[in-house]
This record gives structure tokens, C-alpha cells and sequence, in this order.
């Protein structure tokens, strides 16, 4: 684990797999490195990530974890967490790895609302990253029809309420520092992550309303400006990411981007056979994807 400082005086975790043993890549200066950003709450501990990890070792590669702000178990040093439209952490995160390594080829991979994150990200840089690609799993691609989706009764009994909650859980822990700029006991108070976003997430990064948040928030209006090759998952019955709401259309206008839509696999599912066990769907695309970058990157960017 490495903690780094950002410009406004917070702390970032990032979570190493060096993978020193790699026999395919024993230089570590050139060891290609992977990039790991998790979903809303999630950690470096997810099994989802886990197995990211441990299909990147089978191929020799180097992984590190991007923690969001106070997830991991590290102290707030200011009252700001993070959002799927702030990039500011990320590009500093990005800037870091490379930094240590700026001979390694490096790609990264984003899951839910990392994913989203990531997306943001890429709109925002186009071409002017060191990524070489990227990889995307259930981001939702227009927050507004996530949240209503969400709002509905069955997916707030089974998702919803349960994902408010441990946002505020999240939060919890650093109370005494987020009560400095924002009424806690009413940010307790949401029952759905709309009322969360709306009293807390839209509140911290400054948005004149949650409309305006969401509308930065969501990675369809930024696809277009993808400037690198980028491999994106979902599933149509995904309650995250209803299949309306996947930019297929955009997507066509764009030769860097591939969407890989299944009928089935809802939100970072995408289990496979009558006993599932192991690997998945998911897991399998991302480790043909990253080696198919790593090994043959050249090849495939020049056709």
C-alpha cells in the first residue's frame, strides 16, 4: 500500500501488485502495469478486482488499485471524498504510476463507477494520456436513467436502499472532518442515492443543483472525444445501466470505442455455466483484452 498527497492537502491509497516474480517480464521498468479502479465504495479487497489481479499475474503483469478517498481505511485530510465527474484524483493517480514507470506500457480498467470515472476521464484527455487503452465493466452510462431505474420499488427494496447505505457508511468514520462543511445528520437521513447525491455528493464538488451533477457525471455526453482504444461490457438487464441507456448510436461515430453488450449478465455479473465458479465472462474479456494491448498493441492500433 502507498499513500500519495494531492494539491489541495488530502491523501490518496493506492494498493501495489509489483508482481516481481513475473517470468515473462522480469524488468521491472518495463513490466506492463494495469490500472484498477473499483466501483462506488469498493476497495482493492473486491472479488471483481481480485480476479482482475490475478489474471494480470498469469500474464506477468503489474497491477496497482486506485482507492477512492477515505475507502480504504486511510484518514480524510479534508473534507472531500470523490464523484464519478471529479477526475482530479485520477489524473493525479495516472500521472504518479507513470511517473515510477515511464517506460512500462500502461492501461487501465474501470468497473461500475469507476468505469464511469475512467470514461470521464478519457472525454476529458482524448489522445493526451499515457494509457495506451482502456477497459470498462457495467458503467452506467447516463446517471439520470440509473437513479430512476434504481428509484424503482423492486430495485430500491433489492439495491438501492442497501447502496445508500453503505455510502453513508463510508462516510461515517470521518464525520468530525465532513461536519465541517456539511449537515451530517441530514445526510444520514437519505433513504435512496439520489437524496444522497443531492445533499452530499453534488453539495462537496460544488454542482448549483444534482441535475448539474448528474449531467457531468454521465460518461455518454463524453464518449465522442475518446481518443484512445477503449473496450467497454455491459449487460442489457443490468438495473445500473438499463440497455436504453447504453450510447450504441455514439459509439458507432467513434473508432475508438467498442461496446460488447450480452443479454444477460446484469451488474458486474456475467457468470457463465449451470454451477458458476471462478472465472467469469468479464473476467475472461479483460484478460484477453489487456494482453491483446500489451502483446499485440502495435498491431491492432495500426489497422
Amino acid at each position: 500500500s502507498e499513500l500519495i498527497k494531492t494539491a489541495d492537502g488530502g491523501q490518496i491509497s493506492l494498493d501495489w501488485f509489483d508482481n516481481n516474480d513475473s517470468l515473462y517480464y522480469p524488468d521491472a521498468s518495463t513490466r506492463p502495469t494495469v490500472l484498477l479502479l473499483p466501483g462506488l465504495t469498493g476497495t482493492s479487497k473486491e472479488s471483481y478486482i481480485l480476479h482482475m489481479i490475478h489474471q494480470s499475474e498469469t500474464l506477468g503483469y503489474r497491477c496497482v488499485v486506485f482507492n477512492n478517498r477515505g475507502i480504504a481505511g486511510e484518514d480524510l485530510l479534508t473534507p472531500r471524498t470523490y464523484c464519478a465527474a471529479n477526475t482530479e484524483d485520477l489524473e493525479a493517480v495516472i500521472h504518479h504510476v507513470h511517473s515510477l514507470h515511464p517506460l512500462a506500457p500502461f492501461m487501465a480498467a474501470g468497473v461500475s463507477m469507476g468505469g464511469m470515472l475512467l470514461l470521464n476521464y478519457l472525454g476529458k484527455t482524448g489522445r493526451d494520456t499515457p494509457l495506451m487503452a482502456a477497459a470498462i465493466f457495467s458503467a452506467g452510462w447516463n446517471v439520470f436513467e440509473s437513479v430512476e431505474s434504481l428509484e424503482k420499488p423492486l430495485n430500491w427494496l433489492l439495491f438501492n436502499y442497501y447502496l445508500t447505505t453503505c455510502l453513508q457508511s463510508s462516510i461515517s468514520r470521518h464525520r468530525q472532518m465532513l461536519e465541517k462543511l456539511f449537515d451530517m445528520d441530514l445526510v444520514m437521513k437519505a433513504r435512496t442515492v439520489r437524496e444522497f447525491d443531492k445533499q452530499f455528493t453534488s453539495v462537496m464538488f460544488g454542482y448549483r443543483s444534482i441535475d448539474d451533477y448528474y449531467e457531468d457525471a454521465s460518461p455518454c455526453r463524453k464518449l465522442k472525444s475518446v481518443g484512445i482504444p477503449v473496450l467497454c461490457l455491459n449487460s442489457v438487464d443490468d438495473v445500473f445501466s438499463p440497455g436504453h441507456a447504453i450510447p450504441v448510436e455514439t459509439a458507432k461515430q467513434n473508432a475508438n470505442v467498442a461496446l460488447v453488450l450480452t443479454s444477460c449478465g446484469g451488474h458486474i455479473g456475467f457468470l457463465e455455466g449451470i454451477w458458476p465458479r471462478k472465472c467469469t465472462y468479464m473476467d475472461r474479456v479483460f484478460k484477453q483484452f489487456v494482453q491483446a494491448v500489451f502483446e499485440h498493441g502495435n498491431k491492432i492500433f495500426s489497422i
